[in-house]
């Protein structure tokens, strides 16, 4: 029988069979945890509140390769509208269909696997080899990687370069490594004003035009781009009023939108920004209160010899070299690029969180051949 740490088909199939649903392990992290200790890893688990995380190193001086990903998925949706249980990975047509095989056990299955064949052919690293791994990413994250960091710092670990095994990859596998993604800003403006007859207006403050006005001053666009990242974009996504009738001026009216910025901004001076136009599109009689929170920062990493190394062992596996790009949604890079320069790349995200989430498993062996290329280019010297 084949050890599962050496075959990430097996080792995927066996963590999809945990229905780590945030924030449940169902022994997806006891599994993983055991496996490593196996290859000769340190471990050590870290629980914050009703979320466990796990650290795992090889190695003892030099650099730190990290790996970072998550066990924790997101609901199944609608069961019975799956062709086979979510939490089997059942393998039809050469593709292993299952929760989370994208979003990221396929991922984590192929690095085992590339830690596994690395330390079979070059012993011990000249260095160290790390996972970061955290039950919360799908869910508040704050209780996962947000809080892993410091306590692994505190406990002496640090960490000189880090992956993170996202599905990054869209049209073909390997075709995209991120190395930044966008902030992301939710906001919830409310205009206040005064209810009343819509056939006396001056008895009435109609919040409706000062809300408009507000949206229409913060649109955008708020710059051309900065480096590696498009223009910070500006969505407003609902607008309501809850007035039926065509006769009464509300007293209330609200919107939401969403911020995805560059580089150029931070989320504090962002939301001065908003702060400052509430105030100067607020009148006596109407008044605009703001419900602003970031989720995350925009970050970028300078393209270097750790993501060059990526890009090459991408490129030797697939004849394809990657386009680096910082689009897409926010990760748990957001929070490792404090510690580390940081890059993403895993398998394609095309089925992620849907019914009958699926990868092609030989996409999972090859991406585990690219991660063992990157590991001995990055130990080589």
């Amino acid at each position: 029988m084949t050890d599962i740490a050496h075959d990430p088909i097996a080792f995927a199939q066996a963590l999809i069979a945990r229905p780590s649903i945030t924030p449940v392990d169902a022994g997806a992290l006891n599994l993983l945890e055991n496996t490593l200790k196996k290859l000769g890893f340190r471990t050590k688990r870290y629980p914050f509140e009703d979320v466990d995380n796990l650290y795992a190193v090889i190695g003892d001086d030099g650099p730190n390769l990290c790996y970072a990903g998550h066990t924790d998925v997101v609901p199944v949706g609608d069961e019975a509208a799956w062709s086979v249980d979510p939490f089997r990975a059942e393998i039809r047509n050469g593709k292993m269909i299952g929760r989370g095989v994208v979003d990221m056990k396929g991922s984590i299955a192929a690095f085992v696997a590339a830690v596994a064949s690395y330390l079979d052919a070059y012993g011990a690293p000249k260095g160290r080899i790390s996972f970061l791994i955290t039950g919360d990413e799908e869910g508040p994250a704050i209780n996962g990687t947000k809080k892993l960091l410091p306590a692994i710092t505190e406990d002496g670990e640090t960490l000189t370069h880090c992956i993170v095994g996202e599905p990054t990859s869209e049209d073909t596998l390997g075709d995209v490594v991120k190395n930044g993604r966008r902030g992301s800003l939710n906001g919830v403006v409310r205009a206040i004003g005064k209810q009343g007859h819509a056939a006396y207006p001056e008895k009435a403050a109609n919040p409706v035009p000062v809300l408009l006005d507000y949206l229409f001053a913060i649109k955008g666009p708020l710059d051309s781009g900065a480096e590696g990242f498009q223009p910070t974009n500006l969505e407003v996504t609902s607008i309501d009023v809850a007035n039926p009738a065509h006769n009464v001026i509300p007293a209330e009216a609200a919107a939401k939108f969403n911020i995805r910025f560059n580089t150029n901004h931070t989320g504090d001076q962002l939301k001065s920004w908003l702060s400052e136009q509430a105030v100067s599109h607020a009148t006596d009689a109407i008044r605009l209160d703001l419900d602003l929170r970031v989720t995350g920062e925009a970050f970028y990493t300078t393209p270097c010899s750790f993501t060059d190394k990526l890009i090459n062992a991408v490129k030797a596996e697939t004849g394809e070299t990657p386009r680096m790009t910082t689009g897409g949604g926010t990760s748990d890079a957001r929070f490792i690029k404090d510690y580390c320069p940081v890059a993403e790349l895993g398998l394609k995200n095309e089925t992620a969180h849907k019914v009958d989430e699926y990868s092609d498993i030989g996409e999972i062996e090859t991406l585990s051949r690219i991660y063992h290329r990157l590991l001995v280019s990055y130990f080589k010297n």
